[in-house]
């Protein structure tokens, strides 16, 4: 494989091409939908019950791996659909193991969660 010298212009494509890939996702993954739509509910949320910059980090941060795990989950899906149109077991466990780790995230997320929000809602709505 011929090395290549480091380019900006290249550098700024390949952002370009890691957003292509997000729009993707939000475009034909409808449970990436799911995901967003708790986030967009989320956020606000957040601001209201003024979080701590720890409480944030962890918030942004399990947000970030459950999509991280939605994307990953996306791209072996197509790749598995790709290499194997037709029904087959073994992608077919390969698939489900994928989605798995975004159901694992998403639970992981959602604790964490209820952690930082349940205790501050509770303060909130008490007189």
């Amino acid at each position: 494989m011929k090395s290549r010298k480091f380019s900006i212009p290249a550098r700024l494509r390949s952002f370009k091409y890691a957003f292509q890939g997000f729009r993707w996702m939000i475009r034909d993954e409808h449970n990436s939908w799911i995901h967003l739509g708790i986030v967009s509910v989320l956020l606000p949320v957040c601001f209201v019950l003024k979080l701590s910059i720890v409480e944030w980090a962890l918030i942004v941060i399990s947000i970030g791996i459950v999509l991280t795990a939605e994307l990953i989950n996306s791209a072996i899906e197509r790749l598995a659909d790709r290499l194997s149109p037709e029904h087959d077991d073994g992608i077919g466990k390969i698939k489900d193991i994928a989605a798995a780790a975004v159901l694992v995230s998403a639970i992981a997320a959602a604790i964490v969660g209820l952690i930082i929000l349940v205790p501050k809602i509770l303060l909130f709505i008490k007189p």
